[in-house]
């Protein structure tokens, strides 16, 4: 009877927090807060044993709140802020020529892949896309390609990182919530977005050439250039990507059991230097480099941009971790203790996250409920070791790929900055981001077999 009451409640509340969100238009924060008081309070009334008096309840959400800012706070805050300096100094744009270059414009459509596969670790996917769109329009122009076929491939590279490698905020969020190892959760990310890429490249050819919509480039590629004046150099512009990915692996590494550098000062800088806080902070401090001297005085300008930007990823991550520590605190690990061992765990996070990502639209907020979800779970279901971790986060990730639709920003960033009709967008953008959750999440479940 319990098992029962408590799965109840808990399909309850996510029913009201999707109600809530998408059709009554309030905001996650709030939301996640209510029903976190609401099912503690509730939960302690029904049995009084459990320990969940109205003190207990409200120190616990507070608690949650707190202790995930402790771990990524900081981190979100200086990656929401390198991606802004990278689109407001035309370094996004350096970025993508730069990889426009290596693979040559016959392969344009690969080359918009590799973009937004780029673009898409420190920069919103909604965000890439405005900024590279003009690109796409030119090359779709030059190459007498349709425009649906390059905003498609450009979308999936943006939309395969945005959901499965950190610093987006998402993935960072998950590996906090989840206590999974950050530098492993992007080396592990990078490698499974490739094929994500490529489905998405493949779908773009296949399924989106189908669609044909003129590009009316207004600027050609060297036009592009001078609109955005002396854009910065090409490893100018990749490092305060490259600095903090490079760091935070090198620390993920040196922290392996078998300690290869032992354990002496040449071991603490690494790992100092290599701390998320740390390594993000530099990358702050190189993407300000890419200022130029001409738009200094907008420096503090777009820092604050970038921190404002901020505040509404991290009241939701907040939040997001109180629901999960007042799901922690009840008999959730042993309702679904028979869930262990049947070799389709992999799946669970997988399916929440991509029932949320259907019915409310933000992946992001898909990302972050279902991990605070699976939190609790993780001991019991047997995710307890370091690849394992990060697995369950890929899992979320590929499950909040599934599917963009009409009621998420993206959605409608892309049919808008590429002349969709919505009957065409829902043809290119939904049909190709539900295949490429669905491929990742079959990879995943083979690597989970013999991890």
């Amino acid at each position: 009877m319990q098992t029962v009451l408590l799965f109840a409640m808990i399909i309850l509340a996510v029913v009201l927090m999707v109600i809530a969100i998408s059709k009554l238009k309030m905001h996650p924060f709030i939301v996640m807060l209510v029903i976190a008081l609401v099912m503690g309070l509730l939960w302690g009334f029904i049995y009084p044993d459990s320990g969940l008096t109205p003190t207990v309840v409200v120190n616990e959400v507070k608690n949650g709140f707190g202790s995930i800012m402790t771990s990524i706070g900081i981190v979100i805050l200086c990656g929401t802020i390198i991606g802004t300096i990278l689109e407001k100094t035309g370094a996004a744009l350096t970025m993508a020529n730069t990889i426009l270059g290596v693979v040559g414009k016959k392969n344009s459509v690969v080359a918009m892949g590799a973009m937004g596969y780029v673009t898409g670790i420190p920069v919103f996917c909604d965000s890439g896309f405005v900024v590279l769109s003009p690109i796409s329009r030119a090359l779709a122009e030059q190459s007498n390609t349709s425009l649906a076929v390059m905003a498609t491939a450009l979308s999936g590279g943006l939309y395969a990182t945005h959901c499965l490698v950190p610093p987006t905020p998402g993935p960072i969020a998950m590996a906090g919530t989840l206590e999974a190892d950050l530098g492993l959760t992007i080396l592990i990310g990078l490698v499974v977005s490739i094929p994500a890429v490529a489905v998405a490249i493949l779908y773009a050819k296949k399924v989106a050439s189908t669609i044909n919509i003129p590009a009316n480039s207004e600027y050609t590629l060297d036009e592009l250039k001078e609109k955005y004046g002396k854009l910065p150099g090409a490893l100018h512009s990749f490092s305060p990507i490259l600095l903090p990915i490079v760091l935070i692996a090198i620390a993920s590494i040196v922290d392996f059991p078998a300690k290869p550098l032992g354990e002496g000062l040449l071991y603490q800088l690494v790992m100092f230097i290599g701390n998320p806080v740390v390594a993000l902070l530099l990358g702050v401090f190189l993407a300000l480099t890419l200022i130029p001297a001409s738009e200094k005085e907008n420096t503090l300008k777009w820092v604050t941009q970038g921190v404002t930007d901020s505040a509404a990823i991290l009241a939701i991550t907040g939040a997001g971790s109180s629901f999960g520590a007042i799901l922690k605190l009840l008999p959730i690990a042993d309702s679904v203790q028979g869930l262990v061992n049947t070799g389709i765990g992999i799946l669970i996070p997988f399916i929440i996250a991509m029932i949320l990502k259907l019915a409310m639209g933000a992946s992001t907020v898909a990302m972050i409920t279902t991990a605070s979800m699976m939190a609790p779970l993780m001991e019991t279901m047997g995710f307890v070791s370091p690849v394992a971790k990060v697995l369950v986060v890929l899992a979320i990730g590929a499950g909040s790929m599934v599917a963009s639709h009409a009621n998420d920003s993206y959605f409608w960033v892309v049919s808008q900055f590429s002349d969709m009709k919505t009957e065409e967008a829902y043809k290119c953008q939904t049909g190709m981001t539900a295949v490429m959750g669905i491929t990742i999440i079959i990879i995943l479940f083979i690597i989970s077999l013999f991890v």
